[in-house]
């Protein structure tokens, strides 16, 4: 674990590596979370942060990670590899700090401002089909109304959620299966011109010690009206 310096200064410890044609680029600094989160989520962070920019340099958002992610899984898992499924849907699985208006993978456009990350599960019903090929979601929350680590049930996770956007549905990221993930962040271009920033986390599975990798998309929106 990289521990958060004293200095207000934002130290590059780890670059990532966009692809080479790439719309994103992605570094790992180090940054304490933002104050704007309350105190028993803040301390679940990791003080370094993925800074993510467009290919003109301009500042797309700043993602924390969770420091360690907790599983549901068995022991037998830790080596074999841990997927979305894995964990416990609404677990808090990081932050993130947009720095102007940013438009989510439903069309919906968030306000600048930081946001926790709950994981979530597209609901399988008739008003989703088709919409996202993948069915994890971190669903966006602000920080302000997010105040305590705890799990949620589905109902109050979309309410709380939804109050980041201005469509009365929850703010989302659509997550890509990560299955193999490098040891440094990297951004990487999906089908349909979507990119995502793939980056791996310390997990735990059956009391051992694991990792998992995480694929957020960060450009893009479905293909569904």
């Amino acid at each position: 674990m990289i521990r958060s310096t004293p200095s207000a200064a934002i130290i590059v410890v780890l670059a990532g590596r966009a692809a080479a044609d790439g719309k994103l680029v992605v570094k790992a600094e180090a940054a304490p979370p933002p104050q704007d989160l309350a105190g028993p989520v803040r301390g679940l962070l990791d003080a370094t942060a993925l800074s993510v920019s467009d290919d003109q340099g301009k500042l797309v958002c700043t993602i924390w990670p969770r420091k360690e992610l907790p599983s549901k899984a068995g022991a037998d898992k830790a080596k074999s590899g841990l997927t979305y499924g894995d964990l416990d849907e609404s677990l808090i699985v990081g932050a993130v700090r947009f720095p102007q208006v940013w438009t989510d993978y439903r069309k919906q456009k968030i306000q600048p401002g930081v946001y926790t990350l709950r994981l979530g599960k597209q609901p399988m019903d008739g008003d989703h089909m088709g919409t996202a090929p993948y069915d994890d979601f971190c669903l966006i929350c602000p920080a302000k109304q997010d105040t305590k680590p705890d799990l949620l049930d589905t109902k109050p996770l979309h309410e709380l959620s939804s109050q980041s956007t201005t469509r009365k549905h929850p703010g989302v990221m659509l997550l890509f299966p990560n299955p193999m993930p490098a040891e440094a962040p990297v951004a990487e271009g999906k089908p349909n011109d979507v990119w995502v920033v793939s980056y791996k986390r310390p997990a735990t599975a059956g009391g051992q010690k694991a990792a998992m990798g995480f694929s957020l998309v960060v450009i893009g929106q479905s293909m569904a009206e």
